[in-house]
């Protein structure tokens, strides 16, 4: 039988995808990419602001047409909407099957099975529970690179976030396991480890009583065929001295970092339930590019808080000019029902909103491009991504560049290269966020 597999959101829920389908081919299962050829289709589903809840519904409504029209016998929805509103989805749409809830993916056989049968039901695990399941994931990022997830969970509350009631309190994946799993990942050819969870850098406090990101980072890079290891999403109040030396020391893990900030107005990041203060982002953001110079840094941006007023965006506004950072993302606010934000008063109107983030991110267009400029002379090592159709030209990435949401460089070259190789280049342009270089 055919299974067709839509994963949407963030790349934690991208694993838990990899690991379903893993668990699906073990059972022989063949995977389609066409709707209209499949016998099951299974829906991973994002809620985390209102654009993903919108397109994760307008997915399983897509879906269920085919369900009533199509060949397909059962229709799944798995991951963070399903957890949040799992009987409404069953109520209004009753086409769907079987809902998994978040901690409840490593059933997916059983949820088929049942779905096969004609049942219709809810099958969800302890939220607070880890689902370790011993498959090999199914890799679907090309294969040269892939994440892996180190915890699950937060503990942070932030008042805009939904995501502990949704994926449950913070919790570590044992160290052993993941290496492990990492193992097994370079055997299959990843070159590239991306490291995720909803914060990486408190990893395993929960387990070994301490922050240990900085002893998970020595154990993978012992791992043959590991080239690069890249962390994403480090609260910056967690970023210990022991981390920044495994960074330094450690010549596998990027001179990269994903420092999620949200906003540098200390009311604003208060009443957000943010950790740090202005002062403390700007002294460990000092701190980081005095003891690695070369580090590349991106964060993200939450514009439009209730109560942000004209003030508090223009102070956002010089903190961003004054901190130049290499990459940034800006995401109007959206209030999630059951968060403490969304019944603040002063909520800011759309309008607004979207004009905020369009100027914030006019001013890191300018910086970026002009950071891209300066990389113009540089030698630096590359992965190779993939060759530019008709063509003599590949595009790649540097350790400055995380997959899917940093930029690119071009090599013009006559020599064949295969996606996941590493090449040394040199940059002789630049073009807006991207690069151009030639193969030395």
């Amino acid at each position: 039988m055919k299974i067709l597999f839509i994963s949407l959101g963030c790349d934690k829920n991208l694993v838990d995808t990899e690991v379903m389908l893993g668990l699906l081919a073990s059972r022989g299962y063949e995977m389609t990419d066409d709707e209209t050829q499949a016998d099951i289709i299974v829906i991973n589903t994002c809620c985390f602001i209102h654009d993903a809840k919108e397109e994760s519904i307008q997915n399983i409504l897509e879906m269920a047409e085919y369900k009533k029209s199509g060949r397909a016998k059962a229709l799944i929805v798995t991951g963070c909407l399903a957890q949040r509103y799992r009987q409404e989805i069953l109520d209004e749409i009753p086409e769907v099957d079987e809902v998994l809830g978040t901690t409840a993916y490593d059933k997916i056989l059983d949820a088929v099975d049942a779905a096969l049968a004609g049942k219709q039901e809810v099958m969800l695990s302890d939220i607070d529970a880890l689902p370790l399941p011993d498959t090999k994931r199914l890799v679907t990022t090309g294969g040269h690179f892939a994440y892996l997830k180190i915890a699950e969970g937060c503990d942070k509350h932030c008042t805009y976030c939904i995501i502990p009631k949704i994926r449950g309190n913070f919790r570590s994946v044992p160290m052993e396991r993941l290496v492990k799993e990492a193992e097994g990942l370079a055997e299959q050819g990843v070159k590239e480890l991306i490291l995720v969870a909803q914060e990486t850098t408190l990893y395993g406090k929960d387990l070994y009583g301490e922050k240990s990101l900085h002893v998970l980072l020595r154990e993978l890079a012992k791992i043959s065929g590991i080239r690069w290891i890249r962390i994403l999403y480090c609260y910056p109040e967690e970023i210990t001295d022991e981390l920044i030396q495994v960074m330094k020391e450690e010549p596998k893990v990027c001179h990269y970092l994903d420092l999620p900030i949200q906003h540098a107005n200390d009311e604003i990041l208060k009443r957000m339930g943010r950790r740090t203060s202005k002062q403390e982002l700007v002294d460990i953001i000092g701190k980081l590019r005095r003891e690695i110079p070369d580090i590349c840094l991106r964060t993200t941006l939450i514009t439009g808080f209730p109560g942000e007023t004209k003030e508090q965006h223009e102070e956002l506004m010089d903190f961003v000019d004054e901190m130049e950072f290499d990459r940034l993302g800006v995401f109007t606010y959206s209030p999630e029902e059951d968060t403490p934000a969304a019944v603040m008063p002063d909520q800011i109107d759309e309008e607004v909103k979207e004009a905020r983030q369009a100027e914030l991110m006019e001013l890191q267009q300018d910086i970026a491009f002009d950071n891209a400029q300066d990389m113009v002379g540089r030698e630096m090592l590359v992965m190779i991504e993939g060759k530019v159709a008709d063509e003599n030209a590949y595009v790649g990435r540097t350790y400055r560049d995380a997959p899917n949401v940093d930029g690119l460089i071009f090599i013009n070259t006559d020599e064949e290269l295969l996606s996941g190789d590493f090449a040394r280049v040199k940059v002789t342009g630049a073009v807006d966020y991207d690069l151009i270089g030639e193969l030395l």
